[in-house]
């Protein structure tokens, strides 16, 4: 559109979509001075900029002039006996990451030998769950290669030493394909590692897959088709992070990587039944990793166990001052210690929600078995529908080229909340709305602030209230974990960002599938988070089940 063609009536129909009304006079005002601010979007249209770009306001989750929990540094696990290497390479498949750490450690299996069994299941079951882009045989094999040379020599680096990982396919990997799960992107091969992928490789592990994601991380939906729940094929593993929690559950790898910016790793772990940890923003470094929401994307395992999770954390914990987001806090991990005297809150209020299950009252009752204080919360009053608003014009920011150039027709999901349409209705948010929404997120800092001044925890229903929207945005750590299992008809795809999953037909034939709890903890204690996590995890006792059809 040409500035002649912009007219009182435009400027009228601007404001209707602003939700503002001018005077006659005003609009000749804001007519006549226009241009310039035109001219200056054209300007930097016309220079590409990539998505790694970060903006130069950077989110620090940490209030100003607030002391908050210290972490040591110290990081103890339990050394824990998972007993002989099992004869049936199924066993061995489905050990949690404790187990398999172990028997690498003394010598019952070999890197090259664990690499295989994963390699085998993935090609011959990864297809069927469409939870894998890319095997990475070659590398794996090198790799697994030389964590048996330096195992022999007597050189361990790590826990994760040998044990072979998927990587959710946002995460860059040199000279292989990292699609971010969407067909403009199918092709894209990077030229370097991302932080993590090279951490977890100086660690040791060794990388089997790139896991599948929702297009641009949302949903499960991706340009090769729909990633499957292990538990029931005929539902997707919700998303985005649907083929680490896919692979995961069903036995194709030892562990895996995924990312949250709105539920992310919360939403596939309660579908497939895994353990997924959300470290708090600025925790793990995002270096190479594709961008949807500069102040909103976190990097965190997805696993078979609570402390599977601590051992990667524990790895994946550090700085890079290559991502403006990240933050040098140390990482206190103790899971020698009992969760007796952990203080959980919780707010009535979200036991009588829609959706809510008898294993998340049944959570409160084995918190208190296991010691841990529980106390009543009242959850906050706040315009909390406000903080989409930052989402919104992040992830449009992320991908404004798409929108640009028409080439988002290309993504497989053209619904009215898939992203297509979700960029373009977000270019009618004004840069006024998106300040507000931030000043909004500030009150939700202080917010959840004055509740982990009363508790070391929260424990509820995954998607209990706006929680799940909250402590997103304010940077606060989850940690979900396999409660149990209900009998459910098939569930339809998330259709919207932060949705509740919902059933297709009540009447339709039931499926037994896993259920989880979340726990979110204070801000840079995942200590305390982890030890009342693993403490619920091994009273619910419901981790050993594996899903049928894949030995």
């Amino acid at each position: 559109m040409s500035d002649s063609t912009i007219t009182h009536d435009t400027i009228a129909a601007a404001e209707r979509l602003a939700g503002v009304e001018y005077t006659e006079a005003e609009r000749t005002q804001v007519l006549a001075t226009v241009a310039p601010l035109l001219d200056r979007a054209r300007t930097y249209r016309a220079k590409p900029l990539p998505n790694a770009l970060v903006p130069a306001c950077s989110f620090d989750p940490r209030l100003p002039g607030v002391r908050l929990h210290r972490p040591t540094g110290v990081v103890r696990f339990r050394p824990s006996d998972p007993g002989p290497l099992p004869a049936d390479d199924t066993a061995i498949a489905f050990a949690p990451l404790t187990a398999l750490s172990a028997w690498l450690g003394r010598g019952e299996i070999t890197s090259t030998r664990l690499t295989e069994i994963y390699l085998e299941r993935l090609t011959r079951l990864g297809p069927g769950l469409e939870c894998v882009v890319t095997r990475t045989e070659a590398l794996a094999r090198a790799q697994a290669a030389r964590a048996d040379a330096e195992l022999a020599a007597g050189r361990r680096r790590s826990p994760l030493h040998g044990v072979p990982w998927g990587a959710k396919d946002l995460l860059d990997t040199a000279g292989i394909r990292t699609t971010w799960g969407a067909t403009p992107f199918k092709d894209r091969v990077p030229d370097r590692d991302a932080w993590v992928v090279r951490r977890l490789a100086d660690a040791g592990a060794v990388l089997v897959a790139k896991t599948t994601m929702g297009a641009l991380a949302y949903g499960d939906v991706w340009f090769g088709g729909r990633t499957r729940n292990p538990w029931n094929t005929e539902e997707g593993s919700s998303g985005s992070s649907a083929g680490s929690a896919s692979a995961t559950a069903a036995g194709l790898v030892g562990f895996s990587i995924g990312t949250e910016t709105m539920g992310s790793i919360v939403s596939p772990s309660m579908r497939c039944g895994t353990a997924g940890l959300r470290p708090s923003f600025g925790r793990v470094p995002r270096n190479g990793a594709m961008a949807l929401g500069w102040s909103l994307d976190k990097i965190g395992p997805i696993c078979r166990s609570a402390e599977d999770t601590a051992l990667v954390l524990a790895t994946l914990n550090g700085h890079d001052p290559g991502d403006p987001g990240s933050l040098d806090v140390p990482l206190e991990i103790d899971t020698r210690r009992d969760a007796r005297g952990i203080r959980v809150g919780y707010d009535p209020r979200w036991l009588d929600e829609e959706g809510v299950e008898a294993l998340d009252r049944a959570a409160l009752d084995f918190a208190r078995t296991e010691g841990m204080e529980v106390r009543e919360i009242q959850w906050p009053d706040l315009p909390w529908d406000a903080l989409w608003t930052p989402l919104s014009v992040e992830s449009a920011a992320a991908f404004e080229a798409l929108t640009l150039s028409g080439d988002d027709d290309q993504l497989v999901r053209q619904d009215d909340e898939a992203w297509p349409n979700r960029f373009r209705r977000a270019r009618f948010l004004t840069a006024i709305d998106y300040i507000q929404g931030e000043r909004v997120r500030r009150l939700a800092m202080q917010a959840l602030h004055a509740i982990f001044e009363e508790v070391d925890v929260l424990l509820g229903p995954s998607f209990a209230s706006t929680i799940q929207l909250a402590t997103n945005m304010t940077g606060h750590p989850s940690l979900t974990v396999r409660a149990g299992f209900v009998h459910t008809p098939t569930r339809v795809a998330i259709t919207a960002i932060g949705a509740r999953p919902t059933a297709v037909d009540p009447d339709a034939p039931r499926h037994r599938v896993p259920y989880g709890v979340t726990l979110w903890g204070r801000l840079f204690d995942e200590g305390t988070l982890l030890r009342a996590g693993i403490a619920l995890e091994r009273a619910f006792g419901a981790t050993g089940e594996r899903p049928a059809g894949y030995d």
